[in-house]
């Protein structure tokens, strides 16, 4: 236990110090970095998943593909993936491409299931008040689907946030290379603070998404989703 405490105030010493801030190995510079290989896919999977989605849930066609595909997915490993690409191509675009692929399976099936799912007399109502096809997906089926959707762009950021450590394993930067160059040192002070500035990273994703949800989803959708 004393060992732990030891380990814990190491690493807050290192966190704290200033010096440890400034510069291309710092910890300002790497966590712009993380942010980048993170922002990049999350967009990119967030385009291809909402487009995706929105147009099989509204539509009732696709669907099945577009689970299948997500599945494939989710089911290819996603270091596995990075170091076939680094074989193939020294830069940062093999880590961007597994992250998008790693962030648009939760996004693409939440979207699709939360507009699929859309109650049939809303959609009846809506297009009783003489809403077109595209109008009813506007403005009656996103607005009831947002939870889901929220729920999955969350999912995807946490995950991407998480897993863009990554990054570091072909040599490039982020919150990794701090993870990746103490387990070379033997520097558990290192590593520890590493996994600290990641966990914070993805516990700001979680306010910021929460935030978010009580921005712009109904107060009334609110309500239903705590009950049930």
């Amino acid at each position: 236990m004393n060992k732990l405490w030891n380990q814990i105030d190491l690493s807050w010493t290192w966190l704290t110090a200033s010096a440890h801030w400034h510069g291309d190995e710092g910890i300002t510079h790497r966590l712009l970095q993380h942010l980048f290989y993170s922002f990049v896919p999350l967009l990119a999977a967030a385009l291809i998943g909402l487009v995706f989605g929105l147009i099989a849930g509204h539509t009732g066609r696709g669907g099945f593909v577009a689970i299948s595909l997500a599945n494939v997915a989710r089911a290819i490993p996603t270091l596995g993936l990075v170091l076939i690409l680094a074989v193939v191509e020294f830069s940062i675009v093999p880590v961007l491409i597994a992250l998008v692929a790693l962030a648009i399976p939760p996004i693409l099936v939440n979207t699709y299931e939360g507009v699929r799912n859309v109650d049939e007399d809303a959609k009846d109502a809506a297009r009783g008040m003489g809403m077109t096809g595209w109008g009813v997906l506007w403005r009656a089926e996103v607005p009831m689907a947002l939870p889901l959707i929220l729920l999955g762009l969350r999912t995807a950021a946490i995950q991407v946030v998480a897993t863009a450590t990554i990054a570091a394993i072909p040599g490039y930067g982020g919150l990794g290379r701090f993870i990746v160059d103490g387990l070379a040192r033997n520097d558990y002070q290192l590593v520890v603070g590493g996994t600290v500035l990641v966990v914070l990273l993805a516990l700001i994703v979680q306010v910021v998404f929460a935030a978010l949800r009580r921005l712009v989803v109904s107060p009334g959708l609110l309500g239903s989703a705590r009950s049930s």
